[in-house]
């Protein structure tokens, strides 16, 4: 089995069996019809996944992979914040009439500062000290910058990556305030644990360990019947990760640059009602 789906199905199963309801708050989500989206959750989970054993994506359902990886390009490589520049409609629904997001995610990652050594931005910070400093247990970033909260249409989920070279090893703390199991986990494993391959292999260095902390990992009240169908699924073998080992500079990866091989997955049988 994918230790992807081991790690979901506990996380999953332990949530549905100890978690706490928030249906007695007042709660912002809510569904299309204007019914409050309640969750069910546990708070405080720590999943970590050994990037050098195989890739963490599930099979126990679809991750759509490609649209995964042009997110987080999106994000880290191109620094936007406006979904004209994204090939998916994710981003839709928090978009401004002119496609702009706020000053959140990507902005954030392109505002630059001043260091000893020049100036960078959070990005080109990180790929300076991991090839220049990488004893440094100073490399990471962070978008979630109160001062600009007020400006952006949604704050940030997985707000925070801490980078940290071990031997000749890169891993990767992931912190996130909020993830939505069913629809969002997994997602936000794969694109993270990528990015951090992409890190890696343009600093000469293997990946390592991603860990991924969560704050609250919520199951919504509708998506309760799905994910008890999913959690008996059958279970394969994580595919493998092609990526284009030409690429030494990290923006020059393309979506393109990545592939799966033996990717085999369960597709949901219905469309997921969306909380807003």
């Amino acid at each position: 089995m994918s230790l992807a789906d081991k790690i979901f199905i506990q996380n999953m199963r332990d949530i549905l069996e100890n978690g706490v309801w928030d249906t007695e708050m007042d709660v912002r989500p809510h569904w299309e019809d204007g019914t409050p989206a309640h969750t069910i959750k546990k708070f405080g989970i720590v999943n970590r996944y050994d990037l050098s054993k195989e890739l963490p994506i599930l099979t126990i359902r679809k991750t759509n992979f490609q649209a995964a990886i042009d997110e987080i390009l999106w994000i880290w490589q191109k620094k936007s914040n406006n979904v004209h520049d994204l090939n998916s409609h994710i981003w839709d629904s928090w978009a401004d009439e002119t496609g702009s997001i706020g000053k959140a995610y990507g902005y954030q990652l392109a505002q630059k500062h001043i260091y000893k050594e020049g100036e960078f931005d959070q990005v080109d910070r990180v790929l300076f000290d991991l090839r220049n400093n990488p004893a440094s247990r100073r490399i990471m970033t962070n978008i979630y910058n109160f001062q600009d909260l007020h400006e952006m249409h949604l704050y940030p989920c997985a707000y925070s990556m801490t980078f940290n070279v071990s031997g000749n090893k890169l891993n990767g703390i992931l912190n996130q305030r909020s993830n939505d199991m069913l629809v969002a986990n997994n997602w936000n494993v794969l694109q993270y644990s990528v990015l951090l391959m992409m890190f890696a292999q343009v600093s000469g260095l293997e990946a390592g360990e991603l860990v991924h902390v969560i704050a609250d990992a919520h199951i919504y009240d509708r998506h309760i019947p799905v994910v008890r169908e999913i959690l008996e699924k059958e279970q394969y073998d994580a595919p493998i990760l092609q990526i284009n080992r030409d690429v030494t500079d990290f923006y020059d990866f393309k979506v393109e640059d990545f592939s799966l091989e033996n990717y085999r997955f369960h597709l949901l049988g219905k469309k997921l009602p969306v909380a807003i």
